[in-house]
């Protein structure tokens, strides 16, 4: 662990505020801009191939960048082939499809967005040494995706997510896991949910005296975790206050308003099928010149019973993401660090210290398999990080070694008999 260079996987020409994986299609869609000034700083939501090269490195290139004309997207969700976008006051839905080329040819004239050629493809990272440039490689590497695949981008709705009478903006979104909610959170402290994909409103209910920070909804869709500004973190069925979380009481020395909730998780427990956890971040309410810890707390995800709290570091934590597994959790920092955590222990097993060197706006954990084929190599864990600085990385956790089965069987068969002639000496006629 320490500083070390992370090679970039994909450098886009504006700031990235937010990355998912799409698990139906493998794409790698990231978003941002420079919003409405006229600095000459595009906005878009990018669609990115990525691929495995080797055992442990990655590769990716840009496939299809939809201009968002004047609106920087600063956070989305993706469901199934569509994404939810924030920009400004709105949540703006679009749908999104692999197209052939002949099918681009009949759509193009429909379609204001022009969709870059197959040939202007750009490879952000080519891999292992030896191998040679992008044109190259596509054609020596049987995995790469065919040539006339291009992504069709489609506007198919919008709702107003933030009320604030000045400067409003949506903080965070997300897809219920059934896919049959859209949720949202502002600056207004309001939660609204959307049955998907009528967009006919369900619920629009005060949460949080304040700016939203996160929300996460459980499987099932019966619990809604929120996290406000208001140093709460609270619970919900439906619209209805379940409970409030305390997790200073985890810790009696401290004191009830020196940390917020800053982030919230749900994540499912590896071979457990229906355990479930939430995992909160704690950060400091005031800067200090020596900053106190961020905390990590995990939570039994039913009861929502503390079960462990741990400190993770004296950066201020922005970014959280649980992987698909429930086994890993990573965090960026508003210095640009970024760690892998084990979920169990909330022990650290990976940092990179200012890899981005400017605040970490969102993570996403790759899963452990893209298009029915595995995307980890020789990994134990993947995760993608973007920030402020327009950079997309990938951090990878090699295997740990492991033993084989049959030698550590041998090796107890081994002990087993040391402890056998052990005792036939101290006391003959044991057998």
């Amino acid at each position: 662990m320490g500083k070390k260079r992370v090679p970039d996987l994909y450098r886009a020409p504006f700031p990235l505020y937010s990355i998912k994986v799409d698990p139906n299609t493998g794409l790698v869609i990231t978003a941002g801009g420079g919003g409405a000034s006229k600095t000459g700083i595009k906005n878009a939501v990018q669609f990115l191939d990525l691929q495995l090269v080797g055992e442990h490195q990655y590769s990716a290139s840009l496939l299809h960048s939809h201009d968002t004309d004047t609106f920087a997207t600063m956070n989305i969700a993706v469901g199934d082939g569509v994404i939810a976008a924030g920009q400004d006051g709105n949540c703006c839905l679009m749908s999104f499809k692999h197209i052939a080329q002949k099918e681009r040819k009949a759509s193009s004239a429909k379609d204001g967005n022009s969709e870059q050629p197959s040939s202007a493809r750009r490879r952000a990272v080519k891999g292992e040494k030896g191998e040679q440039d992008g044109a190259a490689a596509s054609e020596g590497m049987s995995n790469m995706k065919d040539e006339t695949v291009h992504i069709s981008v489609k506007a198919v709705g919008q709702v107003q997510s933030d009320a604030n009478p000045q400067d409003p903006l949506q903080k965070v979104v997300r897809f219920s896991p059934d896919l049959s909610l859209l949720l949202t959170g502002g600056t207004d402290g309001h939660i609204r949910v959307w049955e998907f994909p009528s967009l006919k409103k369900k619920f629009d209910f005060k949460a949080h005296e304040g700016e939203m920070e996160d929300l996460d909804m459980s499987p099932g869709n019966k619990h809604l975790v929120t996290v406000g500004r208001d140093f709460a973190c609270s619970v919900w069925s439906g619209n209805q206050l379940a409970m409030g979380l305390k997790w200073h009481e985890t810790l009696p020395q401290m004191s009830e308003k020196t940390y917020r909730y800053m982030a919230c998780r749900f994540g499912r427990v590896e071979d457990q099928k229906d355990a479930l956890r939430l995992y909160t971040v704690q950060i400091p309410h005031k800067r200090d010149r020596k900053p106190p810890p961020c905390y990590l707390t995990k939570w039994e995800g039913k009861s929502f019973l503390p079960m462990l709290t741990a400190p993770c570091g004296n950066e201020v934590i922005s970014s959280l993401a649980v992987s698909d597994s429930g086994t890993f959790l990573g965090l960026g920092t508003i210095t640009g660090s970024v760690a892998i955590y084990i979920a169990f222990s909330l022990q650290k097993l990976y940092y990179i210290k200012e890899s981005h060197g400017i605040v970490v706006t969102d993570l996403a954990f790759l899963p452990d398999t893209l298009k029915g084929k595995s995307i980890k190599g020789n990994n134990e864990t993947a995760m993608l990080s973007v920030a402020v600085d327009s950079r997309c990385q990938v951090h990878t956790v090699s295997n740990r070694r492991s033993f084989p089965v049959w030698f550590v069987l041998f090796c107890c068969g081994l002990m087993v008999v040391a402890v056998i002639l052990l005792l036939q000496y101290v006391f003959p006629g044991f057998i």
